[in-house]
């Protein structure tokens, strides 16, 4: 055995074994309720790997399934070294799902992707040929998109375009979750609601190159959808929070203020309306809801303000403090 007189003699020993322990690429999948998904689709990952040569890891993140996917998901671990499972301890949703998958990856690319069979891995190659012309971020576009035209694609459609407009980077399908990432671009990332889908707006904020290429899409066979319209809604929601986060995140008190100076100034026009009915045509203050407009907007600026302060206070606050994770771990297989 060896013995290294001095730590610098060890060194290019540990960084050896962390390159290896270090995989090139992680994989990383949202499950939920994908039970008969699961086996084919690791058979398709198998050989899309299989044509990478590049280390890989797939980490499988059971989003509190209900059916026997986390039984599957154990199977498939013991028998492959290169898949890690991450069981949530509920469901909490595909942006958690996510975020769990980001912070369990090891790999320099961060490729994720969804469990049903609807992406198809061989992609992956395709992305990552894409990256490597010097993008941060490649996007896969369903141009070709195998989902119901009213309830999936129109609205899909405007969602992509209204996102697009709002965040400034343009892309046909931001809802596509087969992308690759360079692991830099998600460095300082959180995720939060249903914001999964705006990860290439936030890289391409932190100054990151963000790419598009065509993407196989395939219908659903097995299992059941897990989006509706409703998540349209969701999305919108969130896309007003990713725009008062790009224009007033580190200074609230604008858009509070803002509203506050209006409210002000339409107090003070409705008191002055007040008062010149008053004295020029004997109109007396009971006569008109001029004045209750004055005490109300007034009190409403004062309400803005106090709320921008507040705000002020909270977004400090934030970003002094230590981010919490936005899931729990029950298990943790293959680590």
């Amino acid at each position: 055995m060896r013995v290294y007189e001095t730590e610098t003699d060890a060194e290019p020993i540990l960084d050896a074994l962390e390159s290896e322990r270090t995989p090139a690429i992680s994989i990383f999948l949202p499950v939920y309720n994908e039970e008969l998904n699961l086996p084919p689709l690791y058979g398709k990952l198998r050989q899309a790997l299989s044509q990478l040569g590049r280390s890989a890891e797939v980490i499988f993140v059971d989003d509190g399934s209900s059916d026997k996917s986390l039984e599957v998901l154990r199977e498939l671990a013991a028998n492959d070294s290169r898949i890690r499972v991450v069981a949530l301890r509920r469901n909490y949703g595909q942006t958690a799902a996510m975020a769990a998958g980001i912070d369990a990856a090891r790999g320099k690319v961060l490729i994720p992707m969804d469990a049903d069979l609807q992406n198809d891995p061989a992609d992956i190659l395709r992305l990552l040929e894409k990256l490597d012309e010097g993008y941060d971020v490649v996007s896969g576009w369903r141009k070709d998109r195998k989902d119901k035209l009213i309830t999936r694609k129109i609205p899909s459609m405007f969602a992509n375009r209204l996102i697009s407009l709002i965040g400034g980077v343009p892309l046909h399908d931001y809802g596509c979750s087969l992308k690759a990432y360079r692991r830099e671009s998600l460095q300082d990332v959180r995720l939060y609601g249903e914001m999964h889908r705006f990860i290439p707006i936030y890289a391409s904020w932190a100054g990151a190159r963000v790419a598009e290429i065509p993407v196989e899409h395939h219908p659903r066979t097995m299992g059941t959808s897990k989006y509706g319209l409703s998540r349209t809604i969701k999305v919108i929601f969130d896309l007003m929070t990713i725009k008062f986060m790009a224009s007033y995140q580190t200074k609230p008190i604008y858009v509070f203020g803002t509203f506050g100076v209006l409210a002000f100034s339409i107090s003070l026009l409705a008191g002055l309306y007040a008062v010149f009915l008053k004295l020029f045509h004997k109109a007396d203050f009971v006569q008109t809801p001029l004045p209750i407009l004055t005490i109300v907007m007034f009190a409403v600026g004062i309400q803005f303000l106090l709320m921008g302060l507040l705000a002020e206070m909270l977004v400090r606050t934030y970003h002094e403090s230590q981010a919490k994770p936005i899931y729990a771990i029950k298990e943790r297989i293959g680590f």
